[in-house]
C-alpha cells in the first residue's frame, strides 16, 4: 500500500502537478531542509497535517507547508489518504452540530403536536356536544369512537404525556452532559488527542 501511495506521489510530482498528502498516523514528522533528514529542521508536523508534494527524490518528498516552507520529509509518513484523526475530527464536528440542533427540534414538535391533539380534542368534544343536544330521547349517549385522543380524554394522561417528554429531554441533555465532561476530561489528561 505504501508503495502504492509512493508511485502514486512520484507520478504526480512527474507531471508538475502540486497534489495534497497528508502526513500519516505517526505521531510527529520533522521537516528538514536537505533530503537527508541531516539539514536544519525546519518545521514538526503532527498526525493529519495537510501539505502540499512538490518533488520525489529517493525515499524523500520536497513538500510545502500551509505558511509556504518548503523542505523535505521521508515519503513513508505521507499518504494521499485522508487520515484517520481527520475524519474522525470532521464527524465529531458534525455529530455536535446534530446534537446542537436536536434538543430544540424535539421540544419544537413535541409542542406543536400537543397542539395538534389539543384541537383535535376541542372538535371530538364539540361534536359529542352537538350529538347530545340534537337527540330526542334520553337513550344512552353515543361513545366516541376510540381514536388517537382516547388516552388523552383523562384528565391526568395529558400531563404525563408532557411529564413523559420532558423527562426524555432531560435525559437528553444528562447524556449530552456527560459525554462533554468525559470528552473534556480525557482531553486534558491526554494532553488534546481524543483516545476513543
Amino acid at each position: 500500500m505504501k508503495r502504492l501511495a509512493a508511485l502514486l506521489l512520484a507520478l504526480l510530482a512527474a507531471r508538475g502537478v502540486a497534489a495534497t498528502a497528508y502526513v500519516s498516523d505517526e505521531l510527529v514528522l520533522g521537516v528538514y531542509a536537505e533530503e537527508n533528514n541531516q539539514g536544519q529542521r525546519l518545521a514538526t508536523l503532527h498526525s493529519g497535517t495537510s501539505l502540499e508534494t512538490l518533488a520525489q527524490s529517493g525515499d524523500f518528498t520536497q513538500v510545502r507547508l500551509s505558511d509556504g516552507t518548503t523542505g523535505w520529509v521521508k515519503t513513508a509518513f505521507l499518504t494521499s489518504m485522508e487520515p484517520a484523526v481527520v475524519r474522525v475530527k470532521h464527524l465529531e464536528e458534525e455529530l455536535d452540530r446534530i446534537r446542537a440542533t436536536t434538543p430544540a427540534l424535539a421540544e419544537a414538535a413535541a409542542r406543536s403536536e400537543v397542539e395538534r391533539l389539543k384541537q383535535e380534542l376541542a372538535a371530538q368534544q364539540n361534536e359529542l356536544a352537538e350529538a347530545r343536544s340534537g337527540a330526542t330521547s334520553p337513550a344512552v349517549p353515543a361513545q366516541p369512537a376510540p381514536g388517537p385522543l382516547a388516552a388523552i380524554q383523562t384528565p391526568g394522561t395529558l400531563w404525563q404525556v408532557i411529564a413523559g417528554i420532558a423527562l426524555l429531554i432531560g435525559l437528553a441533555c444528562g447524556f449530552w452532559l456527560g459525554y462533554a465532561t468525559l470528552a473534556r476530561r480525557v482531553r486534558h489528561k491526554f494532553g488534546g488527542i481524543k483516545v476513543y
